[in-house]
């Protein structure tokens, strides 16, 4: 069997302690972040990196912001609300979010350090700047920014 992650076993010993606590919205919620957890180490057949679980947990903690919307939009507001709910404890166990001060800083750094000039160098730039951000930004921003500080 596989090593569990550093964040997956954290989750696992929430879940027991919700589980005694009696709290069973809590249990009930660690537990499928669990099983998408263990579903991941058991697909990539290897053990878990934590940037591999915070890239569970971000793309977890997306599907329930997604539904949330669609269920406001359909007038759903107790299914909203347990999303709400598993959005912000998925979110308890991801890394704070740069602020875009910190994010261009590293940026800038990164660009420096890579020497690139123009936007054909960004793969150098963003190689040694993902693995500084992961889970801490969206990849998406960090390719946004760094196109633009390199004049494309």
């Amino acid at each position: 069997m596989r090593e569990l992650g550093t964040i997956e076993q954290r989750i696992r010993d929430d879940a027991t302690a919700a589980l005694k606590a009696g709290d069973k919205r809590r249990r009930q919620a660690l537990t499928q972040i669990v099983a998408a957890l263990k579903k991941e180490r058991i697909d990539s057949r290897k053990d878990p990196t934590e940037a591999d679980e915070l890239a569970v947990l971000k793309r977890e903690r997306k599907r329930r912001l997604e539904a949330l919307e669609l269920y406001e939009q359909a007038g759903r507001q107790d299914l909203a609300d347990q999303e709400r709910y598993e959005a912000e404890l998925l979110a308890a166990y991801m890394p704070e979010e740069l602020s875009s001060e910190e994010l261009a800083a590293l940026v800038d750094a990164a660009i420096a350090a890579t020497g690139a000039a123009c936007v054909k160098e960004m793969g150098k730039v963003m190689a040694q700047l993902m693995p500084q951000v992961a889970g801490r930004a969206d990849g998406k921003a960090v390719s946004e920014l760094v196109r633009s500080k390199l004049g494309g």
